[in-house]
C-alpha cells in the first residue's frame, strides 16, 4: 500500500510500505477514508533530523474496518468509525479515569512500530478501547467534522474545560490555528459571553467570528495583553485557551488571565523558557490542561457534529490525495493553507 513517510525537515513522501496485518487477537485493521496533516506535524516537517529510512507520520483519520482480531468485540467489518489520535486499552486505570493519554498499554500514530494514519490502511492496537463508531453512511458529508474529532476538535474543548469557560464568562483564545479555532467553537458551546480571539489571518480570524469569537486582537506581547485588558475593563480574561505551544504564547496567555482566572495550555510544547510561577501565586492564576484526552471527549461531542450544532470541518481550507500531501506541508509550513484533508483513495 502507499503511505506518507518523513526523512527529515522538508522532506515528505508518499512510498509504498508493508499492508497492515493483524498481530494481536485485540487489533482491527481499517481502511482510511480521510486522514489529514496536523499543525502538529509541522514541527518534524521543520526540525527533524535527516533519516534515511524515515518514519510513518500522521495521526487522524476516520475509515472502515476491514478485519478484526478474534478478541474484538463491538465491531465488525464494514463499520465506519474514528480513531483518537492515540490508541488505548480502555481498562487499564488510567482509561478508567478517562485519561487514555496515559493508557499503560496506549501509543500514539506514527511512534516507532506503528503506522501513521496519512495512508491507505491502518492496524489498530487495543481496537475495540480506541475506536468509536460513526452511525452515517461512508460517504456522508459530514466525514470531515466528524474527521476533527480524532485531534483538533477535542483538543480545543479540552483547552476550554482546562480554562474553566463557563456561561456567562469571558474567555480569550491565544492562536488562529486549526486548534484556536476548535477552541473558538468550545469556548462557545460551553457558554462564554465574550470571546477573544488573537491572530493576524483574517481569513482564520473571520472564520473564527463565525464560530462564535467577538473580538480580533491582532497584537502580540505587550500590547496584546494592554488590548485585551481594554477590551475587558481592565481586567482580562476568566479563561485563557493556549493553542500555540511556545513560551511566548504562554507567558502571554498567563498575562490575559484576570486574578483568579485559568489558563488551559494544550499547545504542543516545543520552544521558549519557562514562566514565573510567583506572579500566577501572587495573581491566583491556575494553570491545567496538557495532552487532550480525546478518546473520553468524543462521544461527548460526537452529537453535536451528526446535528449540525458544531461544523468543526470547515477548518479544512485545502483537499488532496495522497500524492499531493507533500505539496500540503508546504502550503501549511508556509501559511498558504489551515488544515490539509487527505482523501487517501
Amino acid at each position: 500500500m502507499r503511505a506518507t513517510v518523513i526523512h527529515g525537515a522538508g522532506d515528505v513522501r508518499v512510498e509504498d510500505v508493508a499492508d497492515p496485518v493483524l498481530a494481536e487477537p485485540t487489533d482491527a485493521i481499517v481502511r482510511v477514508s480521510l486522514t489529514c496533516i496536523c499543525g502538529s506535524d509541522l514541527w518534524p516537517y521543520k526540525g527533524m533530523e535527516q533519516d534515511g529510512a524515515g518514519s510513518r507520520i500522521g495521526h487522524e483519520f476516520v475509515g472502515i474496518v476491514e478485519e478484526t482480531g478474534s478478541e474484538v468485540g463491538g465491531l465488525r467489518a464494514g463499520d465506519l468509525v474514528v480513531s483518537p489520535f492515540t490508541w488505548s486499552d480502555g481498562h487499564c486505570t488510567y482509561c478508567r479515569e478517562q485519561l487514555q493519554t496515559s493508557c499503560v498499554n496506549g501509543g500514539l500514530w506514527g511512534s516507532p512500530g506503528s503506522d501513521g494514519a496519512q495512508g491507505e490502511a491502518v492496524r489498530v492496537p487495543h481496537a475495540e478501547g480506541t475506536l468509536v463508531r460513526l452511525p452515517v453512511e461512508p460517504d456522508s458529508e459530514l466525514l470531515p467534522g466528524l474527521l476533527t474529532l480524532a485531534d483538533v476538535l477535542p483538543t480545543g474543548h479540552h483547552a476550554a474545560v482546562s480554562a474553566g469557560v463557563r456561561p456567562g464568562g469571558t474567555a480569550t483564545v491565544v492562536g488562529d490555528g486549526a486548534v484556536g479555532l476548535c477552541g473558538v467553537l468550545a469556548a462557545n458551546r460551553l457558554g462564554a459571553e465574550r470571546i477573544i480571539v488573537m491572530g493576524r489571518h483574517t481569513d482564520r480570524t473571520n472564520l473564527a467570528r463565525e464560530f462564535g469569537a467577538t473580538d480580533v486582537v491582532p497584537e502580540r506581547g505587550d500590547e496584546a495583553v494592554e488590548r485585551v485588558r481594554e477590551l475587558t475593563g481592565g481586567e482580562g480574561t476568566h479563561s485563557v485557551l493556549e493553542c500555540v505551544g511556545t513560551g511566548d504564547s504562554l507567558r502571554t496567555a498567563l498575562r490575559l488571565a484576570r486574578e483568579g482566572g485559568r489558563v488551559g495550555y494544550v499547545g504542543v510544547p516545543q520552544e521558549g523558557d519557562g514562566v514565573d510561577v510567583r506572579e500566577m501565586f501572587m495573581r491566583n492564576v491556575g494553570v491545567s490542561g496538557g495532552v487532550c484526552p480525546a478518546r473520553a471527549y468524543i462521544p461527548q461531542l460526537l452529537p453535536d457534529v451528526l446535528y449540525g450544532k458544531l461544523d468543526p470541518g470547515r477548518v479544512f481550507d485545502q483537499r488532496t490525495g495522497l500524492d499531493g500531501v507533500p505539496d500540503g506541508y508546504r502550503d501549511m509550513a508556509d501559511r498558504k493553507a489551515l488544515k490539509v484533508l487527505v482523501d487517501p483513495s
